[in-house]
């Protein structure tokens, strides 16, 4: 017998040794993890093996059927489980984006709100700016310029700057250190390093102004070599001023616009910062070692006037004293002064290092604020309605609230006071007490001895005056033909309306229209070439500030540029329209066709628009408004015009009015046309001429004849006129005419001569 899984067997018996191995089986299969489900049955007499096993596989195939349900529902499961994962990150990766569009969002939002407190914060500047400028007008404008150093012991290349709140007492100090200021009525000295200012120095300095003077019509390079050509020395040859041009031009950097035009209205050309250094070159042709500027940044924006400002820092370097007004300078630009002067009102309140004048107006009770510009803190400062002012000293505070609720003489007064109290502060402190050292050394060293009335400053030339003359022909003469209003418009303009004209009385008769065709083409010719000489007014109202400046600059003789306008504008722009327009009308009109009458027309109108011209000129050299002298022009021509001769018969005139007639140009230029045209002239062909007749007729000339019924003769028409008819009667009117080209040009360079160039 033997013991197998508690169970008793009989070795003997065949079926139950099977049996016993398919239990032991299924024992194994449980020993393996598996949970046995099936128990082994007893052994009953009878049953066959195979049954046993058919059971037991049945039994076997069930389980496998089982178990591959149990495996496909886990398969299923990991499939459901894959896609929930696949849908967790697919959320997941949602929410990821979300929270990143939230945070974009608030970062919009932040940015937003921002934006929106910079607004703000702008809108109050504005408010403030605002107030601030008005506050200002009321009183006094506040400018900044540099200053050269007028002592020994200094480094006169450094940058240094000038405050002041008087915008007259600025123009003036300029122009007086610049000797460009009307003498009379000032008293002082200027020194130069200690040594008195020279009686040229306006021709030896450089001075640039606040608008560009500078001709738009001509290029860069021409602009700086006509610069070089009239104030560097005739001893330097040409070639040597064309290399001092390329010099400025590379040190400027004007190389790539070295050949473009400035420009004008009409013409694009250069940027204002590029026109600007070309104004600046001008005046560094002669290598100054002064040089004044008037508000360099005026109309440039931020980078371009910290360009213009780092090029002038350059100078100051290389060895020259840059004197320079500005307004409303940047924190860049304040950096680049040395030496700082302060004035209000006249008196001075600071002068000294620009470094330590934030440490001096801190020692006197006014703080500048972390992030204040200094240049605005100063200005701020001395016209006492700045923050800090009212932050910083209380006093000062409870009394500007007191004055803004009292009249206007209170804040004069109050005005008074600071710049009192600004000033006295000043003489107190160890800076004026340096300055003062300064000056009594330089007294003793005789710089500076009793005040005196400042001596007239002289204008020196470094070229002759055919030289100049050249020179500014041949620049006037570029302008016309580069400037399409005065050259092709003119030509246009005459021929257009000599076609008119031509078209109106085209081919006159000899008979009584005739001489009313005549006259009144002869009235329209005169008048219409008076009228169109009104333009030659503007000619020295345009270029006044230009002469003014090159002058007192040293570059030419009023000689020279007067005589030089009359060649480059007066003749070709005045004869040539005239020469087109006589062409055309004459022979058109169908007036005599006699060579010598042609000629005789051409040069009555060549007259008449020099002398209508002439005056022109005159009356704009006189004056510096062009809506005024416009007016005057006009109304002098409309009422010459009513003595021409055609509007009112002249000899019917009263005599206490008469002699108005002669001052008339359309009366002599219309005498003169009608005497050239009716001479010799026959109106009736019905009648054979008589000269015996024409004879009785001129001998009892009454001048009240009619001008166009029962008159066969020429010369009963210009008697009846009271005109003489001779050949002396033509040559007469031509006179007069240049003789009045002579007077106004006279008076024309008069008004040059003595006109105000001073301020």
């Amino acid at each position: 017998m033997e013991t197998r899984s508690g169970m008793v067997w009989s070795r003997g018996n065949q079926t139950s040794g099977l049996a016993y191995k398919a239990a032991e089986l299924k024992t194994r299969r449980s020993a393996k993890g598996r949970i046995a489900k099936y128990k082994i049955l007893p052994h009953r007499e009878g049953t066959g093996l195979s049954e046993v096993l058919k059971e037991h596989c049945q039994e076997i195939k069930m389980d496998i059927q089982v178990k591959d349900a149990v495996a496909e529902t886990l398969v299923q499961i990991q499939i459901a489980l894959s896609r929930a994962e696949k849908k967790l990150e697919a959320q997941e990766a949602t929410i990821k984006d979300l929270e990143r569009a939230a945070t974009d969002q608030s970062d919009r939002i932040v940015a937003l709100e921002k934006e929106v407190a910079r607004l703000a914060a702008m809108q109050g500047n504005l408010r403030g700016k605002v107030e601030d400028q008005e506050n200002r007008s009321r009183r006094q404008n506040v400018r900044i310029m540099g200053l050269p150093e007028g002592t020994e012991g200094r480094d006169p290349t450094k940058y240094v700057a000038q405050m002041l709140d008087n915008l007259i007492f600025y123009i003036r100090l300029l122009d007086i250190l610049a000797a460009r200021k009307d003498h009379r009525g000032l008293s002082g000295e200027v020194l130069i390093d200690g040594i008195p200012q020279p009686s040229n120095f306006k021709c030896i300095s450089g001075y640039v102004v606040q608008d560009d003077i500078i001709m738009g019509t001509l290029t860069v390079r021409e602009n700086l070599l006509f610069s070089a050509a009239l104030r560097l020395p005739s001893s330097i040859r040409f070639r040597e001023k064309e290399k001092r041009v390329d010099q400025i031009i590379s040190q400027l950097g004007l190389t790539k616009v070295s050949d473009s035009k400035v420009g004008t209205e009409l013409i694009r050309g250069v940027s204002g910062g590029e026109r600007k250094r070309t104004n600046i070159g001008m005046e560094l042709i002669t290598d100054p070692p002064v040089l004044f500027l008037d508000e360099p940044t005026t109309g440039l924006d931020s980078s371009t006037a910290k360009s213009v400002l780092t090029i002038l820092k350059r100078l100051s370097i290389s060895g020259r004293t840059i004197i320079f007004s500005i307004h409303q300078p940047q924190y860049f630009i304040f950096k680049l002064f040395d030496s700082m002067t302060l004035l209000v009102n006249g008196r001075m309140v600071y002068h000294g290092p620009a470094k330590t004048a934030l440490q001096y107006f801190s020692s006197v009770g006014y703080e500048c604020e972390t992030f204040n510009n200094p240049a605005d803190f100063f200005l701020d400062v001395i016209t006492g309605d700045s923050i800090p002012v009212v932050s910083n000293n209380k006093g000062n505070q409870q009394h500007g609230v007191d004055l803004n609720n009292e009249s206007s003489n209170m804040e004069v007064k109050r005005d008074k006071t600071l710049a009192q109290k600004l000033a006295e502060s000043y003489v107190k402190s160890s800076q004026y007490q340096e300055t003062v050292e300064m000056l009594k050394k330089i007294k003793r060293k005789g710089g500076v001895g009793e005040m005196k009335e400042i001596k007239m400053q002289s204008v020196t030339y470094t070229t002759g005056f055919f030289h100049q003359l050249f020179w500014v022909s041949n620049r006037i003469f570029k302008n016309f033909i580069r400037n399409p209003q005065s050259s092709i418009a003119e030509v246009f303009l005459n021929s257009l309306l000599g076609l008119f004209l031509g078209a109106i009385y085209f081919g006159v008769k000899p008979n009584s229209s005739g001489i009313q065709n005549r006259v009144g083409s002869y009235h329209f010719i005169s008048s219409y070439v008076c009228f169109s000489s009104v333009s030659a007014v503007a000619l020295f109202i345009q270029d006044r500030k230009i002469f003014i400046h090159e002058y007192i600059s040293g570059y030419y003789r009023i000689s020279a540029y007067f005589l030089a306008t009359i060649i480059g504008d007066l003749l070709p722009i005045r004869t040539l329209p005239a020469i087109v327009f006589s062409c055309i009308t004459y022979w058109m009109v169908g007036y005599q066709r006699i060579l010598a009458n042609f000629f005789f027309f051409m040069l009555i109108l060549l007259l008449t628009s020099y002398s209508a011209t002439s005056l022109a000129m005159a009356i704009g050299a006189g004056l510096d408004n062009m809506a005024t002298a416009g007016m005057i022009i006009n109304g002098i021509f409309v009422f010459a015009m009513t003595f021409s001769g055609l509007l009112v018969n002249l000899p019917s005139i009263s005599n206490w009015l008469s002699w108005l007639q002669y001052l008339s140009i359309p009366r002599y230029s219309f005498a003169a046309l009608q005497v050239n045209e009716f001479r010799n002239l026959y109106f009736c062909d019905d009648k054979q001429r008589n000269d015996t007749t024409l004879s009785q007729i001129v001998a009892n000339c009454s001048g009240s004849m009619s001008p166009s019924k029962g008159i066969c003769y020429g010369e009963e028409y210009l008697c009846g006129q009271g005109s003489g008819f001779g050949l002396w009667a033509i040559w007469g009117n031509i006179i007069v005419l240049a003789c009045m080209t002579i007077t106004f040009l006279t008076i024309a360079y008069g008004n040059l001569r003595f006109m105000r160039k001073f301020t």
